[in-house]
């Protein structure tokens, strides 16, 4: 039961960009958090940093672009960064931060928080207002908040169109 419960939450969630004014319960923030830090990644390296954005000026400043106004009324938002420190994090550093954001994104789904991959930044901004290593890369923005809309589902690609048996 509980695992079809889980797997209804993935199919049917939604990119969530209008938020209550409500505060998002410490233990559930903390599960969200936990999820990310628990991501598998290549050969453990864990290449990931993760900066809780809570005050409302610096999710201001986060919601200066086009497609990112929205996170100035998040509860919280996330800057995924990976710090390769290796050849294999240079390769796959990007790829392990963006499994632990995803973590998170269905560890808040599964608890009734809502959230938006955020992928309108200017990287060199971002390192520069909250002293990110000029060496680190900014993965992705990810605004978390209990969800004041109900978007419905949006066209997918049929499985067939997208699925390759053994070869392409």
């Amino acid at each position: 039961m509980t695992q079809m419960i889980c797997i209804e939450k993935i199919l049917h969630r939604r990119t969530i960009r209008k938020y209550k004014n409500e505060k998002i319960p410490d233990n559930v923030k903390s599960n969200i958090l936990e999820a990310g830090r628990q991501a598998p990644s290549a050969s453990n390296r864990q290449p990931w940093h993760f900066i809780l954005i809570e005050d409302k000026a610096a999710k201001e400043k986060l919601s200066g672009g086009k497609w990112s106004g929205f996170i100035k009324d998040s509860s919280f938002t996330i800057i995924g960064v990976s710090l390769p420190q290796d050849e294999g994090g240079r390769k796959w550093g990007v790829v392990d931060v963006t499994i632990a954001l995803q973590n998170m994104v269905i560890a808040a789904e599964v608890q009734g928080v809502g959230s938006c991959w955020v992928g309108d930044f200017v990287e060199d901004e971002i390192k520069r207002e909250f002293s990110i290593p000029r060496e680190a890369k900014v993965v992705a923005l990810i605004s978390f908040g209990l969800p004041d809309e109900t978007p419905g589902p949006r066209s997918k690609k049929m499985l067939n169109e997208i699925l390759h048996l053994n070869r392409w």
